[in-house]
């Protein structure tokens, strides 16, 4: 009888604990098309020399679906990195926000922050980094051509007026 009680007692508050949270906006949806595994190839020019890509990504949904996590496997034409993607929607700023978080091959201490802006079938994420009082930006366009392919292309900037494409490929769905 006890159990039945504090069973019922919870089932009652529950509603009311999630009742102080906003529904989950329709902003989180644009967001969707990238769960699931996708491989990225493509070509680099870093320096001034040319490479290749590949990324390896895996993108889910986190338990309450404000968050799209998705780890990354990369290959810089031979430089290794793995990062952990978090991407959400902020209400309060009315912004979608992509965060990078560096394991392997990236520094720890400075994980890559860009506001993102989604429209139709094109995202753009725009970074800032300071390098020893050195601002630089870096712009990413992604533009999906279907639910299972994606262009993407990174650009860099000193002053976010010239622009220089450092990558260009392809992201494509996996089965």
């Amino acid at each position: 009888m006890r159990l039945t009680l504090i069973a019922a007692t919870m089932l009652a508050v529950t509603p009311a604990v999630a009742a102080d949270f906003p529904p989950l906006a329709p902003q989180f949806k644009a967001l969707d098309v990238q769960a699931g595994h996708w491989l990225y190839r493509g070509t680099t020019s870093f320096d001034g020399k040319p490479g290749t890509f590949t990324w390896d990504e895996h993108c889910s949904w986190s338990s309450n679906r404000l968050f799209l996590n998705c780890s990354f496997d990369n290959d810089w034409s031979g430089d290794k990195v793995q990062s952990e993607v978090v991407d959400t929607w902020n209400a309060k700023d009315q912004a979608y926000w992509h965060y990078e978080f560096f394991a392997v091959g990236g520094g720890g201490d400075h994980p890559f922050a860009a506001k993102m802006s989604i429209q139709g079938n094109t995202w753009i994420e725009l970074g800032e980094d300071d390098d020893q009082g050195k601002k630089s930006y870096t712009r990413i366009s992604y533009v999906y051509t279907s639910p299972t392919q994606v262009k993407v292309r990174l650009e860099t900037s000193p002053d976010q007026k010239t622009w220089k494409t450092v990558l260009d490929g392809t992201g494509i769905k996996q089965p």
